[in-house]
C-alpha cells in the first residue's frame, strides 16, 4: 500500500509540473500566495480511514485522491489563472473543438469538486466561452445548410404531394432524427415562411410519420399554429394547440403561439381568452411576449384603451418592457393616427435605455411620412437609408405622398430622387396619380402628360373631378389647347371622370386664339356625352362673341339665354 501511495505521489507531482509549465508559458510571475496543505498529508490524512471493502476499492479510492488534489491546487492556482485569463484576450489560440471539449469535461469536475473554487474556476470558464459559443455556431450554422438544401429541393417540387413526401422520406428522416430535439423541423418552417402551405405539408408529414421515434416538441407546434395563423386558418392553429396540449407539451411559446394566430386574423376577442387561460394555468406564466402579442392585437384594431391597459398591467407586475413592446405601442398609435402618442412613446423608450433598433426606425419613418413632419422624416430617414433604399418600398411611397402634400421648394427633385429607387414594374395607379397632380400643380407639362400616358398605358381610370380640374389647369395655365383637346379625347375613350369643365377650358383657349369654329364644336362634343348647355356655357360664347365682333351669333345667343330662363345680361 505504502509503495502504490508514494507511486501515485509521484504522478501526481508529475501532473501538476506539466500543468504550471503550461500555465507559465502564457503567464508572469504570480503573486504568493499562502501555502495549502499538501498532498502527502492529505494522503496520510485519507489513508488512516478504514478500507473500503470489495475489489472496486483502489479504483475508488484513486479517483478521490485525484479530487482531493484538485482541491487542495485550487487555491494555489486562482492567483495564476487571473493573470492567464488576461493574457488569453492577447493571443490568438486555435483550439480544435475536441481539445475544447476535453478541456471542459476536466473543469466540470474541478468546479464539482470544491465549491470554494467557484471564483478561481468561473474564470476558466470565461477563457473558454468565446471558444464554446463559437461552436454553437458552426453545429447552428451546420443546421441551417442541411436545412436549406432539404427546403430547395422541396421548393423545387411545390404542388406536387407525392414529390414531397418522397423528399421527406428521403432527406426528412435523418435530418429529423439527427435533431431530436426538433430544432430542424423548426429551422426548416421557418425557411418555408414565404411558402407557408408547404411548410404545414412538411409539418403534418412529419407529424403523421415521425412522431413514434421522435415525439414532437413545443417548439414544433408552436410553429406550425403560429404558420397556420398566418394561412389565415384559425381552425388549424386551434386543433394543433389543442393536440399538443393533450400531449402535456403546454408551455408559454404554446399559448403565445396561438394568441399570434389570432393576432393576424384580428381575433381580439379569442386571443384575449387564451391570455386568460394562460394566466389559469399552473405550470406556465406569461412573458414578455405574451403581453406585447396582446398590444400587438389592440393595436391593429385600434383599441387604444386596451392596448394602454395593458401597459400598465405590465407596468404593475414589475415586467421590464422591451424593444418589441414599445414598437408595438408605436404602431399602434400609427393606426389611429395619434402623432403626439408616437412621439411621446418613442421619447420615453429612448429615456428608459431602451435602444431603439430598426423596426422603430422605420415605424418612425412612416409616422412622420404621415403627419407630414418632413424634418423629422428626414433625419429618421438618414439613419435607415441603406435599408430603405433597397427593402422599404412602401416607405418611399409614403415619403412621395408627404413630399406631394408639403410647401417644400426641392419637393418635385426630392420626389423624383426617390422615384428612381422603386422599380418600373412596380406601379401603383394612385401614385401614379400623385405625380400627375404635382406636375400639373407646378406647371411641368412634359412630365404630367409622360405621366397621363403612363396611366393610359397601364389602362388606369381617374374618377375624381378635383383631379379632371388640376389636369385641365395646368392645361389652361400653358395656353396649350391642342394638348387639352387630345387628353379629352382620351379621356372619354378611357372612361375617366367627365365634366364640364373640360369642355369649358377648351371653349375659352379656342376663343382667346379667335378659334370660333372650334369653339362651336364642343358643343357638339358635349351633347355627345349628354352635357347639356349651362348658363356658364352661354356666358363664355357671349363673351367669345363680343370680344371678337360677332354681332349675329351675339343676338343668338342672347335669345338662346332668354329661352333658357337665364336673362339677359345688363351689361348686354
Amino acid at each position: 500500500m505504502a509503495f502504490r501511495i508514494c507511486n501515485f505521489e509521484r504522478k501526481i507531482e508529475k501532473r501538476k509540473a506539466s500543468t504550471f509549465s503550461f500555465l507559465s508559458t502564457f503567464t508572469a510571475a504570480a503573486p504568493p500566495v499562502q501555502p495549502p496543505i499538501s498532498t502527502a498529508q492529505l494522503l496520510r490524512h485519507s489513508a488512516s480511514r478504514p478500507p473500503i471493502a470489495g475489489a472496486g476499492y483502489h479504483f475508488t479510492w484513486l479517483s478521490m485522491m485525484k479530487r482531493v488534489w484538485r482541491i487542495s491546487d485550487a487555491s494555489q492556482t486562482e492567483a495564476i489563472l487571473q493573470r492567464f485569463s488576461e493574457n488569453y484576450r492577447k493571443h490568438s489560440w486555435c483550439y480544435t473543438i475536441a481539445r475544447a471539449s476535453a478541456n471542459t469535461l476536466w473543469v466540470r469536475g474541478l468546479a464539482g469538486g470544491a465549491a470554494s473554487s467557484q471564483p478561481a474556476w468561473s474564470q476558466v470558464f470565461a477563457l473558454f466561452a468565446d471558444r464554446w459559443s463559437h461552436a454553437d455556431s458552426l453545429v447552428k450554422q451546420d443546421l441551417r445548410e442541411r436545412v436549406s438544401h432539404l427546403r430547395d429541393e422541396l421548393l423545387a417540387c411545390n404542388g406536387d404531394a407525392e414529390k414531397i413526401e418522397r423528399i421527406l422520406a428521403d432527406r426528412g428522416v435523418l435530418l429529423f432524427r439527427r435533431y431530436a430535439d426538433g430544432s430542424a423541423v423548426v429551422e426548416l418552417l421557418k425557411q418555408l415562411k414565404s411558402s407557408p402551405q408547404l411548410a404545414l405539408q412538411a409539418f403534418d408529414w412529419r407529424r403523421r410519420q415521425l412522431d413514434y421515434w421522435t415525439p414532437m416538441t413545443a417548439e414544433e407546434y408552436s410553429k406550425a399554429i403560429v404558420v397556420a395563423g398566418r394561412l389565415k386558418n384559425v381552425d388549424l392553429a386551434a386543433e394543433l394547440f389543442k393536440e399538443a396540449s393533450n400531449k402535456q407539451l403546454k408551455s408559454t411559446s404554446l399559448y403565445n403561439a396561438l394568441m399570434t394566430a389570432y393576432m393576424f386574423n384580428g381575433l381580439a376577442v379569442k386571443c384575449q381568452s387564451v391570455f386568460r387561460d394562460l394566466k389559469r394555468e399552473a405550470t406556465c406564466t406569461p412573458t414578455i411576449v405574451t403581453y406585447n402579442i396582446l398590444i400587438s392585437v389592440f393595436g391593429r384594431l385600434m383599441l387604444i384603451d386596451h392596448m394602454e391597459a395593458t401597459l400598465r398591467e405590465i407596468n404593475d407586475l414589475n415586467i421590464c418592457p422591451n424593444v418589441s413592446t414599445y414598437n408595438n405601442l408605436i404602431a399602434g398609435y400609427i393606426t389611429a393616427w395619434m402623432w403626439d402618442d408616437v412621439e411621446k412613446t418613442y421619447r420615453i423608450m429612448k429615456a428608459g435605455g431602451v435602444i431603439p433598433d430598426l423596426a422603430t426606425h422605420l415605424l418612425m419613418l412612416r409616422g412622420y411620412a404621415h403627419s407630414g413632419k418632413l424634418d423629422k422624416m428626414e433625419e429618421i430617414y438618414e439613419l435607415v437609408k441603406g435599408h430603405v433604399d433597397q427593402y422599404g418600398i412602401p416607405l418611399i411611397r409614403s415619403m412621395i405622398c408627404a413630399y406631394s402634400k408639403s410647401s417644400d421648394v426641392n419637393k418635385v427633385q426630392k420626389i423624383e430622387e426617390l422615384m428612381r429607387l422603386i422599380p418600373k414594374d412596380d406601379y401603383r395607379p394612385w401614385l401614379n396619380v400623385i405625380l400627375i397632380c404635382l406636375y400639373a400643380k407646378e406647371d411641368l407639362l412634359d412630365e404630367m402628360e409622360h405621366s397621363i400616358n403612363e396611366a393610359f398605358k397601364r389602362n388606369t381610370s381617374v374618377t375624381t373631378v378635383g383631379v379632371m380640374r388640376c389636369i385641365i389647369s395646368s392645361y389652361f395655365r400653358n395656353n396649350a389647347v391642342d394638348e387639352l383637346a387630345n387628353f379629352v379625347s382620351r379621356a372619354e375613350c378611357a372612361g375617366w371622370k367627365i365634366c364640364r369643365s373640360l369642355y369649358h377650358c377648351k371653349m375659352v383657349l379656342y376663343a382667346s386664339q379667335r378659334r370660333l369654329i372650334e369653339m362651336e364644336q364642343v358643343l357638339d362634343e358635349m351633347d355627345k356625352v349628354n352635357l347639356v348647355c349651362s348658363k356658364k356655357t352661354f356666358w363664355i360664347l357671349l363673351k367669345a362673341y363680343t370680344t371678337w365682333g360677332e354681332k349675329d351669333k351675339l343676338h343668338q345667343v342672347l335669345g338662346m339665354m332668354c329661352k333658357h330662363g337665364y336673362g339677359i345680361p345688363t351689361n348686354g
